[in-house]
């Protein structure tokens, strides 16, 4: 099984690119974006240092799906994907945020709650919850976007209007499209057994309209909770079984790494490698209820290649 974890083509009418943490994406002729989802894997806003075989295919593929079916909620960036692992879309001018929204009080909201936190990103939270209880309803609590190698931050719906990073019309209609999305994701989940605990979304303007952009409802980007036993895990005050990249980053927490300085990531196996695309088959199937058809790993990078110049040059 071969991983990739790097790129670096030079497409027809290609202006530039820019590698995130785990996709590349490549601007042509300041129109159209090609983003390669890598098997590049992060945690902690730290690229680990081996990549996953057939991460980027799976995240890729359920990112499609989700994006097909929420057309009629708010236009997306996707135009199409001429390839296993990369998604083609229209050019946006992102906002320099990220619209978290958390249906349940875990993760770092719990890790904070426990703490004696009582607000997040400027939403009060109530007194006396519990690890993994739902909240009355949904709240949105966004980062910002960070450059490579540097941490998200929290902040409010209030700074992002004092430092102009969207209007108030634009924010309402981001609060808008949150919600709207996340009830869509929440219900498919549901028919798949599954609990949408929380996620992101990424929004972008194309010709002043604004667009939903990158992935969605993926296990890197959400959380999900298996339906079944929830509440009776959540009474007796048991972990919940999920579906998520929470796996990982629990592995490197005990093992002693959460991406502070002077910590090291712990050795990445080939049996935890193995283990880790594994997980993403069994996130993969339960998300999508289909069965994951593995694209063949020879010639990764030249398969993409082929692919992409095919759609462009039409």
């Amino acid at each position: 099984m071969k991983a990739l974890t790097r790129t670096d083509y030079n497409f027809p009418g290609q202006q530039s690119v820019y590698h995130g943490k785990v996709r590349d994406v490549y601007n042509i002729g300041n129109q159209k974006l090609v983003m390669v989802a890598t098997d590049r894997i992060s945690a902690f806003d730290v690229v680990l240092p081996k990549g996953i075989p057939y991460k980027g295919q799976m995240l890729n593929q359920i990112a499609a799906k989700f994006l097909d079916a929420t057309t009629d909620i708010c236009p997306n960036w996707k135009l199409a994907t001429p390839d296993p692992m990369v998604t083609i879309g229209v050019l946006c001018q992102g906002f320099p945020v990220e619209m978290i929204v958390r249906g349940y009080l875990c993760g770092s909201a719990w890790r904070a709650y426990k703490n004696g936190v009582r607000e997040i990103c400027g939403v009060k939270l109530p007194e006396g919850m519990r690890e993994n209880q739902k909240f009355p309803e949904p709240i949105i609590t966004p980062t910002t976007k960070a450059e490579m190698g540097l941490h998200d931050e929290d902040i409010s719906k209030e700074e992002i209007l004092a430092k102009g990073l969207a209007t108030p019309e634009e924010y309402a209609l981001l609060e808008k499209y949150t919600l709207a999305l996340f009830q869509r994701g929440t219900e498919i989940a549901a028919k798949r057994g599954l609990i949408l605990v929380d996620t992101k979304y990424e929004f972008g303007k194309h010709n002043g309209e604004i667009y939903l952009m990158d992935e969605i409802h993926t296990p890197d980007s959400s959380r999900y909770f298996y339906a079944e036993g929830y509440q009776e895990r959540f009474e007796k005050g048991e972990a919940q079984k999920q579906l998520s990249k929470e796996f990982v980053r629990e592995w490197l927490m005990d093992n002693g790494f959460q991406g502070k300085e002077g910590q090291q990531v712990p050795e990445m196996t080939d049996e935890i490698i193995r283990s880790i695309s594994e997980r993403y088959m069994e996130l993969y199937e339960h998300i999508t209820g289909e069965k994951f058809a593995e694209a063949s790993t020879d010639n990764l990078s030249a398969r993409i290649e082929n692919n992409v110049k095919e759609y462009l040059c039409k």
